[in-house]
């Protein structure tokens, strides 16, 4: 997912509980009722819609992964039961669960079912540097037993050295990497603040990264939404590892859809069809007192007549520069999420600090 897609999905954290304010939860990695989950997807494809029902049950899957709504680990209602409750072919809801397991979003484990994997959140790097360790770990304990050291001398040897070293502290370059440039910058400022006085974050986009084949690559580290870190570490150099970020609806989107006159007449613009349900009882969600909205693809033939013809325009981040000479000074709102603080604080920043002891190890070993 790219930063427009969230922006697309008003907010599948809440359709899929049933709750308030996303960041505000505290069980947000808690594993959903399998139950609760099939009767929340099923009830969210629309039928209304010119959107095939199996890309719709596709986005909701990527995009509760992406929001943190189905973290790792959870269950997902096997085929059978998800066709039945939904009325759609087995075949529709089998090809897309492969198309899941291909992009590495889901996995099946023979005999328990089919569950969301942990690949879109792993940094990649941990394991790689804690096998590393233990290599070098094993060739001390070697060499200290040839020269007749006890292991116990060596992990005091070690504790003491430890214990005296102090890393200093080294400037690391991050890089936020989305659909569209300015919405991209505008995630990399919330994510600025959180890193230590001499790291940057600079912003970027998945077109650019394809365009361009840095050499040697300019940062030390990606991050992107969590179900696109298999797509951006495809471009990235090896050994540059990525982190997948959860996203949460942001505070001035829901501010502004609230405000909204109950007797308006509400259009609603999606930049990608996958994702024009989600962002549908998305806008539902946070506008209860409004009634009737309709909504189009940015990409409609009758998309001039469509905005005329509304009060207030909602729309998915990346539709606005195709409709700025369409809306004539009337209301607009960009339906945008932001990174969730929560999964700054406990995926992004460990995996930065992996990052930097893994490079300061490196400089300490290099002669």
């Amino acid at each position: 997912m790219t930063d427009s897609y969230p922006t697309a999905v008003a907010t599948f954290s809440a359709d899929l509980h049933k709750k308030g304010r996303a960041d505000e939860r505290d069980d947000a990695q808690a594993p959903v009722d399998v139950q609760t989950m099939l009767a929340d997807l099923a009830d969210s494809l629309d039928r209304t819609l010119p959107v095939p029902l199996g890309t719709q049950l596709r986005g909701l899957i990527e995009f509760g992964i992406a929001l943190g709504e189905l973290p790792a680990g959870q269950k997902l209602p096997s085929v059978r039961e998800f066709a039945e409750r939904a009325g759609i072919a087995p075949m529709t809801v089998s090809g897309v669960y492969r198309e899941l397991r291909l992009s590495g979003l889901i996995e099946t484990r023979p005999g328990a079912g089919t569950y969301v994997g942990d690949g879109h959140q792993s940094d990649g790097l941990r394991s790689s540097a804690m096998r590393k360790l233990q290599r070098r770990i094993d060739r001390l304990l070697s060499e200290a037993q040839a020269l007749g050291l006890a292991p116990s001398l060596v992990a005091s040897l070690v504790n003491a050295r430890a214990a005296r070293s102090r890393m200093p502290v080294q400037g690391l370059r991050v890089v936020m990497v989305g659909n569209f440039l300015d919405t991209t910058k505008k995630y990399a400022d919330r994510i600025g603040p959180f890193l230590r006085p001499g790291d940057t974050i600079s912003a970027t986009t998945i077109d650019a990264l394809k365009l361009v084949a840095a050499e040697p690559f300019p940062y030390d580290l990606g991050v992107t939404l969590a179900h696109r870190r298999r797509q951006l570490e495809s471009l990235l150099p090896p050994g540059i590892p990525v982190v997948g970020l959860s996203f949460i609806p942001a505070e001035e989107t829901r501010t502004l859809l609230a405000a909204i006159d109950p007797m308006a007449r509400v259009g609603i613009v999606s930049v990608f069809p996958e994702f024009m349900a989600l962002m549908k009882q998305g806008v539902a969600r946070f506008t209860p007192h409004v009634s009737g909205a309709e909504m189009r693809l940015v990409t409609a033939p009758d998309l001039n007549t469509f905005v005329l013809g509304v009060d207030v325009l909602i729309y998915a981040s990346g539709a606005g520069p195709t409709l700025e000479s369409l809306m004539h000074g009337k209301p607009a709102i960009e339906f945008s999420y932001v990174p969730d603080p929560h999964a700054i604080q406990q995926t992004l920043l460990p995996a930065i600090e992996r990052l930097r002891t893994s490079t300061h190890l490196v400089k300490e070993n290099t002669p």
